[in-house]
């Protein structure tokens, strides 16, 4: 192992002067949000609530418990496709995701429930976090097998300011929707994963291209993540959505979408193939793409049939991309994308975020209903006023502010990540688990001595006597055959 990776001292200081750091933090600031405050029972009678089942965390929680599966078993496992990198696919996923949600859950706070001095902690915190950990997640993709644990973890706490920024402008400033994160988890991610890896572009990748690619057990653990991602994203887009009809909705957008992007994406893939075969990559990744792309509209009135659109177009575009666009962007713009999420997460987030600005600026009372239309846009207070078409730029602006956020970012934090003095792998050490982890050599296979009683007896066949060398028969007598059935030696025979 090169000298310049032993971590001995750099991680466990890294990882121990921020957990550090996250104690004091949370000591100063953090409590618990009334519903989960032991004078509950005194909110319950002034607030005139009749039931515990009332409590948010009763609605809530099977969500906040789907989007953490997805973060941590779905993007976890997707990622050990290669097949030297398994424990720091998974294991590295886990580490950022721990350090994310913590300073997700603090960052959020001060700028989404700050109240007299404390941030007010719930299980709505926790699906927030999540979401803005899963925006680190694909960010990670891009860098897959190329960073130290070290570089990780401040990519991960630099991302993870940038990205509740970039929410928070908007969310709460410009009034975006974006229910699923289209916009702001998933572009968001991997513009700032790829212009990261612009920036930490490795000249002699080229040496660990034989550990780039997939064997046959790890395409199959990193089906497992697929699996779960397409199971779990319905929950996903609608975690907090309002209750009823919005979160019904979403639920039905996400999954149609899905369903379609399946069959594009398995049609692509053959297609690209001379010979009509499927590619375990395609599969894994575009399949996921229906869920990326109707993020933003999937509270909206998007229709059964235009969810079905949008995922045939996010799994067509996706699979062609992984054909055809990720060696153009290595080759031509030195994008080193180690899991594509140019086209899982980039292109089905910009179709989201332009899906969602049509689908508003073409809303009407006819669909929604006048009420409707205003519950689903919040068109209250100064904006009474605002028009359909206006949400539709407003749709577009976010968009763009979201890119401008990530690129430049992406930027900065990739300068960073450049010095050489955070344990990151030689060129030719890419993609290999031993770099960072110890790793235990198979033992060998255990010989178990057959059972003689399991034998079937031998056949009872007569041997047949050989007949004595030329370089013997004068010499030596021949020594007899062992058989009882054969004859003695022949006095003849004797000189």
């Amino acid at each position: 192992m090169p000298r310049g990776t032993n971590l001995r001292w750099r991680l466990p200081l890294t990882c121990l002067a921020l957990q550090v750091a996250m104690v004091v933090l949370f000591g100063v600031f953090v409590r618990y949000d009334f519903q989960a405050d032991a004078h509950w029972w005194l909110e319950k009678k002034r607030r005139n609530i009749s039931s515990d089942l009332e409590n948010e965390f009763y609605y809530r929680y099977p969500s906040f418990q789907d989007v953490h599966a997805m973060v941590l078993v779905g993007f976890g496992f997707l990622m050990t496709f290669l097949q030297r990198y398994g424990f720091s696919a998974v294991g590295f996923n886990f580490l950022l995701a721990a350090l994310g949600v913590q300073w997700a859950l603090l960052m959020q706070g001060w700028l989404n429930h700050f109240e007299e001095g404390q941030i007010l902690l719930g299980i709505e915190n926790l699906i927030n976090a999540d979401f803005c950990v899963a925006s680190t997640c694909v960010a990670f993709g891009a860098v897959l097998g190329k960073v130290s644990p070290v570089q990780l973890l401040i990519m991960t706490f630099s991302q993870v300011t940038l990205f509740t920024l970039n929410e928070f402008i908007l969310l709460k400033q410009m009034e975006v929707k974006d229910a699923g994160g289209s916009m702001t988890i998933h572009t968001f991610g991997a513009y700032f994963g790829l212009t990261v890896t612009w920036i930490l572009y490795r000249r002699n990748l080229e040496q660990s291209k034989q550990r780039l690619s997939s064997v046959y057990h790890s395409d199959l653990f990193a089906m497992i993540g697929t699996l779960f991602l397409w199971m779990y994203w319905p929950s996903f887009n609608s975690a907090i959505s309002f209750h009823g009809d919005t979160q019904h909705r979403a639920v039905l957008n996400t999954y149609l979408s899905l369903t379609a992007s399946v069959l594009t994406s398995v049609a692509m893939s053959s297609v690209v193939h001379k010979k009509g075969k499927l590619d375990m990559v395609h599969i894994q990744n575009a399949t996921l793409a229906g869920g990326v792309g109707v993020g933003t509209a999937a509270e909206m009135m998007l229709t059964p049939y235009g969810a079905l659109i949008v995922g045939f177009f996010c799994g067509t575009f996706s699979a062609l991309g992984f054909a055809y666009l990720t060696p153009f962007l290595e080759s031509r713009l030195r994008i080193q994308d180690t899991c594509g999420i140019h086209n899982l997460h980039g292109i089905p987030g910009i179709i989201g975020g332009i899906v969602g600005a049509v689908t508003a600026a073409y809303s009407s009372p006819d669909v929604y209903g006048e009420p409707g239309l205003i519950h689903s846009f919040s068109f209250e207070g100064y904006r009474v006023d605002s028009t359909k078409k206006m949400q539709g730029r407003v749709q577009i602006y976010g968009l763009l502010l979201t890119l401008a956020m990530a690129l430049v970012g992406g930027t900065i934090v990739g300068l960073i990540l450049k010095l050489p003095f955070w344990g990151q792998a030689a060129d030719e050490n890419c993609f290999e688990d031993t770099v960072y982890w110890k790793i235990h050599e198979e033992a060998h296979p255990v010989y178990i001595p057959e059972d003689p009683s399991l034998k079937p007896p031998a056949p009872l066949v007569p041997s047949i006597p050989l007949a004595p060398s030329a370089s013997l028969r004068y010499s030596v007598p021949p020594t007899p055959p062992v058989s009882l059935a054969s004859p003695a030696p022949s006095a003849s025979l004797v000189p």
